[in-house]
C-alpha cells in the first residue's frame, strides 16, 4: 500500500482570512448604551482559537456579555519587559440599507473581506491570532514574554474591557512595558513613492455637554433670556471657530518626511505649504489632516418639549479632539467661546499620547516592514482619534499603532473607519501575518 503524503503544515496565511471572516460575521455592535449584543460570542471564538492550539486564556466579564480575553506567552528572554499586543472585538453599529453587502456576512469581493470591522479592528484581531495561533502549533516562543489582550467596549471609551482591565486586572499585565494596537503600521502613496506610517501619538478626547439655562415661558412672549439661543450662540461660535496650526514633534517629523519624498520644503511659518504636504498623503490625510490643530465639533442638540413653550434650558454636545500639550488651553478658549452663560460637563474625557518615534521596539517594526517590503520609507503620525493605549498608559505602557498593511495606493482605507463598505484585501493581511510574525520573533 503507498504511503500517504503528510499533510501540508497550516500557516498564519493560510488561517487569517478565514479567522478574519469568521470574526466579522459575529455581531458586536457597541452602541455605547449597553443595548448592543456585546462581546461574548466574539470572545468565545477567540477563547476556542486559543484552546484549540494548546494555549491557557483566561475570559473575564467586567459586566454581563461585556467580555474580554488575555493570554500570555513566555519569552525567550524573560528579562526584557513584556509587549501588549491588543485588539478590541467591538465595532460601531452598521446601517445594513447604506452598504453594498450584508455588514455582517463577511463577504469576499474580489481579493477583498467586506463586513464591518474589516478595518476597525477585527482584521487586527484576526493577524494576532493567526500568527499566536502558528507560534503555538510550531513549538515557538517570541523574544520576549508578550501579552496578548482582546477588549470589549474600545469604540465607546473602554469603560468595559481596556479602562476596565486596568482598574481591576492590572496583575494581567504585570512587567508590560509596550504596546501595540490600532491605528497605524498602513501603507501610503506619496508622489508615487510607498511609505508606512507608524501611530506614535494620540489627541487627547473631550466630549462635553454644554448646557444653557434661560427662563421658561409662552413662546409669544419677547424672551432675552432665551436658553435656545443662547446655547444656539456658543454652539455656532464653537462649530465655526477657526483653531490655529499646533505643531507638535511628531507631526513636525511626520512632514519634513513627507517633504522629503515629495522633493518640497516644509515650512512651519506657511500654512498653504503644510496643507499642500498634508494633501500629498493621499487619503490618509483623513487623519492627518484633522491632527495639525484642535478640533471642536458640535455632534448632538436637545432642548424643549412644545412648540410654544419656551424652554428653561438647551443642552448639546461637543466632541473636542486637541494635540498632545494643549488640553488646558483648548478648555479655555472653549469657555470663552461658550460664553456668560452657557456652562460645561465633561461626559468623557481621556489624554492625549505621544512616544518617541525611536528605541528597539521601533526600530523593530522598521525593520520587519522592510524585510517585507524593502527601502520603503517609516514615518511616524498622530491619530486623530484614540486608542486602549490611552488605558495601559496608566500602567507605565508604552503604546504605538501598528497593524502592517500594505494596500492599493487607491484604496480610501483611512476612509472606511466607521464609514460605509468596510473592506480589506485579503493579501494584505497576509502580508500583515508575515510582518507580525517577524516583528514577535527579534523586538
Amino acid at each position: 500500500m503507498p504511503l500517504r503524503a503528510p499533510e501540508p503544515a497550516i500557516t498564519a496565511e493560510d488561517e487569517v482570512v478565514g479567522l478574519c471572516r469568521d470574526l466579522l460575521r459575529i455581531d458586536s455592535s457597541n452602541f455605547g448604551d449597553g443595548s448592543g449584543p456585546g462581546e461574548r460570542a466574539a470572545a468565545e471564538y477567540v477563547m476556542a482559537s486559543l484552546t484549540e492550539v494548546g494555549l491557557d486564556p483566561e475570559y473575564y466579564e467586567s459586566a454581563p456579555g461585556r467580555a474580554n480575553v488575555v493570554v500570555r506567552l513566555p519569552g525567550e528572554d524573560p528579562t526584557l519587559g513584556a509587549l501588549v499586543l491588543h485588539g478590541h472585538l467591538d465595532v460601531v453599529p452598521a446601517q445594513a440599507s447604506d452598504w453594498q453587502v450584508d455588514p455582517f456576512g463577511g463577504e469576499e469581493r474580489d481579493g477583498l473581506l467586506w463586513g464591518r470591522g474589516a478595518v476597525d479592528m477585527k482584521d487586527m484581531d484576526a493577524m494576532i491570532l493567526a500568527v499566536v495561533r502558528q507560534m503555538a502549533r510550531d513549538g515557538r516562543r517570541p523574544a520576549r514574554d508578550v501579552v496578548v489582550a482582546m477588549f470589549a467596549d474600545e469604540e465607546a471609551g473602554g469603560a468595559f474591557g481596556a479602562r476596565w482591565s486596568v482598574d481591576h486586572r492590572p496583575d494581567l499585565f504585570e512587567g508590560a512595558t509596550e504596546a501595540i494596537s490600532e491605528v497605524g503600521g498602513f501603507s501610503v502613496e506619496i508622489d508615487g513613492k510607498r511609505a508606512y506610517l507608524l501611530q506614535t501619538a494620540e489627541k487627547g478626547l473631550a466630549w462635553l455637554r454644554l448646557i444653557a439655562d434661560g427662563r421658561a415661558g409662552h413662546g409669544s412672549q419677547v424672551n432675552p433670556d432665551n436658553a435656545v439661543t443662547h446655547l444656539a450662540a456658543a454652539v455656532a461660535r464653537i462649530g465655526l471657530h477657526d483653531w490655529p496650526l499646533t505643531l507638535t514633534p511628531t507631526v513636525r517629523r511626520l512632514l519634513t518626511g513627507v517633504a522629503d519624498l515629495t522633493g518640497t520644503r516644509f515650512d512651519e511659518d506657511d500654512p498653504a505649504g503644510i496643507d499642500r504636504l498634508v494633501a500629498a498623503l493621499g487619503p490618509a490625510a483623513r487623519f492627518v489632516g484633522a491632527t495639525i490643530r484642535t478640533t471642536a465639533a458640535p455632534t448632538q442638540l436637545a432642548a424643549g418639549y412644545k412648540a410654544n413653550v419656551i424652554p428653561g434650558r438647551a443642552e448639546a454636545t461637543i466632541d473636542v479632539r486637541y494635540p498632545p500639550g494643549h488640553g488646558d488651553e483648548t478648555f479655555a478658549t472653549l469657555a470663552e467661546l461658550a460664553g456668560e452663560h452657557v456652562r460645561f460637563e465633561r461626559v468623557h474625557q481621556d489624554i492625549a499620547l505621544e512616544v518617541p518615534f525611536e528605541g528597539d521596539l521601533v526600530d523593530a517594526m522598521v525593520a520587519a516592514l522592510r524585510a517585507e517590503d524593502p527601502g520603503v520609507a517609516v514615518l511616524p503620525y498622530t491619530l486623530s482619534a484614540g486608542t486602549d493605549n490611552k488605558s495601559l498608559s496608566r500602567l507605565g505602557i508604552t503604546g504605538y499603532g501598528f497593524v502592517p498593511l500594505l494596500l492599493p495606493a487607491d484604496l480610501d482605507f483611512p476612509g472606511m473607519f466607521h464609514g460605509v463598505d468596510e473592506r480589506v484585501p485579503t493579501d494584505s493581511l497576509k502580508f500583515g501575518v508575515r510582518v507580525l510574525d517577524r516583528l514577535l520573533g527579534t523586538c
